[in-house]
């Protein structure tokens, strides 16, 4: 495969994944759970796929529990047929980002200055500090998330899809572009 296709695949199953909400409110509607729990469980193996098999081998063991956490979810869709698990795999994603991120809090470098070191490979002792910090809010987003997903599947179809499909997202976002004001300031007050 092509560089170019790889990338075309690559952003293919990135939006797929942002639109599980919404093919799991209106798949359910027209299809079986357990076709949708075949459609995660080939989401993971074309993810992971694609990755390579270097990149998969050196996966950390939290990864590698995540990865089979959410393939164990969708072989369980798959065999029960139950349409009730497919609203968990929000809160799964949320679980496994949170155990992501926390990991690198105790194993630095932290999440967050491991994508700051990308564009910035020899950071400061103040910068490191910061992404750190940044680290810790997103570990608090992500508990927060979970469980404000796992309170949506006591609710309505509807409300699981308007959080889970809609406002976590925004709020993803909105932390996002908060944290790049923010550290654009602490960048500007360090400089002066």
């Amino acid at each position: 495969m092509t560089l170019r296709g790889h990338r075309l695949l690559s952003g293919l199953l990135v939006l797929l994944s942002l639109a599980y909400p919404f093919a799991v409110y209106y798949g359910l509607q027209t299809i079986q759970p357990r076709w949708l729990g075949l459609m995660l469980l080939t989401l993971l193996v074309l993810r992971y796929g694609l990755m390579g098999l270097r990149f998969v081998m050196d996966m950390a063991w939290v990864e590698w529990l995540g990865v089979m956490l959410l393939a164990s979810l969708a072989t369980a869709i798959s065999l029960s047929n139950r349409a009730e698990l497919l609203l968990y795999y929000p809160i799964a994603v949320s679980s496994i980002m949170l155990m992501l991120f926390a990991r690198t809090l105790w194993a630095p470098p932290s999440m967050i200055e491991r994508f700051a070191r990308l564009r910035e490979p020899a950071l400061p002792p103040a910068a490191v500090h910061y992404t750190r910090q940044v680290t810790k809010v997103w570990c608090g987003f992500f508990l927060l998330n979970a469980l404000v997903a796992l309170a949506t599947t006591l609710h309505s179809r509807q409300a699981w899809l308007v959080y889970n499909g809609l406002v976590s997202y925004a709020l993803m976002g909105v932390l996002f572009l908060g944290e790049m004001l923010v550290r654009k300031r602490v960048k500007a007050g360090a400089a002066a």
